[in-house]
């Protein structure tokens, strides 16, 4: 988005709160992120220089972790569960499922911007899978159904 502004001082902010942590970079990517719903391009010089740290090494961090985006997601996210337990619980017929009522694929937008599908390798809910997640609120034993139910109680 070329012509969206970016606010600076927040970003700058975010950075401040945790530049003298050790491993500071993950942290401040999720705060920012969990802030402003994903990390712009412009944000990687100054993170880079508010940690000492060479964009690249920046740029790596956030394109090796499917969890960064570097645009902006819909208004609600919603993470299936790949991993193989919830797959042998039921997970691929969901999975197939979410993709559909959706009308979206993974790592996409609704048209009406309101979902952004992303994968997930596990949400801690093995033993009670399939899983997914709605806005970072995690749901188990999720079917068709309870799928169907979830959509409408939540967005």
């Amino acid at each position: 988005m070329p012509d969206e502004v970016i606010d600076r001082a927040l970003i700058q902010n975010i950075i401040a709160q945790h530049e003298t942590m050790p491993g500071a970079l993950l942290p401040v990517l999720h705060g920012i992120q969990d802030s402003i719903g994903y990390i712009p391009d412009q944000a990687l010089g100054w993170i880079a220089d508010g940690l000492n740290l060479s964009r690249a090494e920046v740029h790596g961090v956030i394109t090796f972790y499917r969890h960064f985006r570097s645009h902006a997601g819909g208004r609600h996210i919603i993470e299936v569960c790949r991993a193989e337990a919830c797959q042998a619980r039921g997970g691929r017929a969901l999975d197939s499922y979410v993709r559909e009522q959706l009308s979206c694929d993974y790592h996409q937008t609704t048209e009406d911007g309101n979902v952004t599908l992303e994968p997930v390798y596990c949400l801690g809910l093995c033993s009670t899978g399939p899983a997914i997640s709605i806005d970072g609120k995690p749901y188990s034993r999720v079917n068709q159904q309870r799928f169907k139910q979830l959509l409408e109680q939540k967005l």
